[in-house]
């Protein structure tokens, strides 16, 4: 097995929680959710798989003047919250590309169930290898997604390539911070084998390299910060974890991942920022 390859099992193996689909439907019991008369709003703490859920979503989002005539690309798009959204709100269509299978598979049961199979679908694949031809998008996107993947020229080559010109490229990462290393394990990786993060001058350089020229650019980390501290009060003052939340996605081990990830934030060794793109065309 080839190096890549063997990344790519590991970053699977990592997400890949059996029964997934079986324990969403129970945390949805739990907290309440009539599963046959699901809304979209009922999936949002545990279908936006990244820092600031739904809010970062909206905003990145409203950033890039989406309508109905456009064909958008979720790359890393996990169990579909995000695509299910963009769907949803500007009545786009949207293709979501995960690596792991049951995301993939959890992601448009999810669709169904909201009766939005007409407008999203999910495929299984490498997003440094995608199963699409060159320009078919008007928009790709992205969230928490790339600390995964180490060729990053490769990634973001792929992107451009799928990419129509001047078609836009949105963006919410983790990047490396100024402080290092991490702590371990954190939501993305159990160690550092399966983590590559790049810092914020390294990106801006590879997207301008790859024909993909930066019209917004912002650090979030703060209001990152602000979030957790939200979230922390809100689960002391009520006594206990919600039943629907990221942990359902990554088991038991989630309280640790979530503690290492506020601490890499609050220490600045991770940062957060958001960014749009425009494709250059040739």
């Amino acid at each position: 097995m080839s190096s890549h390859n063997s990344q790519e099992y590991d970053i699977q193996e990592h997400y890949s929680l059996r029964g997934l689909e079986g324990a969403i439907l129970a945390a949805l019991t739990a907290a309440g959710k009539d599963i046959h008369r699901l809304k979209l709003e009922d999936l949002a703490p545990i279908d936006e798989f990244h820092i600031r859920g739904r809010e970062a979503t909206r905003e990145l989002a409203s950033q890039v003047k989406l309508n109905s005539n456009y064909k958008v690309l979720d790359v890393g798009s996990g169990v579909g919250g995000a695509s299910r959204y963009l769907a949803s709100e500007y009545g786009c269509q949207v293709t979501g590309i995960d690596l792991t299978d049951e995301y993939c598979h959890v992601a448009q049961s999810l669709a169904d169930w909201l009766g939005l199979s007409s407008l999203v679908t999910y495929r299984q694949g490498s997003a440094l290898d995608m199963p699409f031809e060159d320009h078919s998008f008007d928009v790709v996107w992205t969230q928490h997604a790339a600390m995964n993947i180490a060729d990053k020229p490769k990634l973001y080559s792929e992107i451009a390539r799928v990419l129509r010109p001047n078609g836009y490229f949105a963006m919410y990462d983790v990047l490396a911070g100024p402080v290092s290393p991490l702590y371990y394990p954190v939501p993305w990786a159990s160690e550092s084998s399966i983590s590559f993060l790049i810092t914020p001058e390294k990106l801006n350089e590879i997207l301008e390299t790859t024909g993909l020229h930066i019209l917004s650019w912002r650090d979030t980390s703060e209001v990152g910060r602000v979030w957790f501290k939200e979230v922390a009060t809100k689960i002391e003052q009520q006594g206990v974890s919600p039943a629907l939340g990221f942990h359902v996605l990554l088991g038991p081990d989630f309280r640790v991942m979530a503690q290492n990830q506020v601490r890499n934030l609050n220490e600045n060794r991770i940062v957060l920022i958001e960014c749009i793109a425009q494709k250059l065309p040739a």
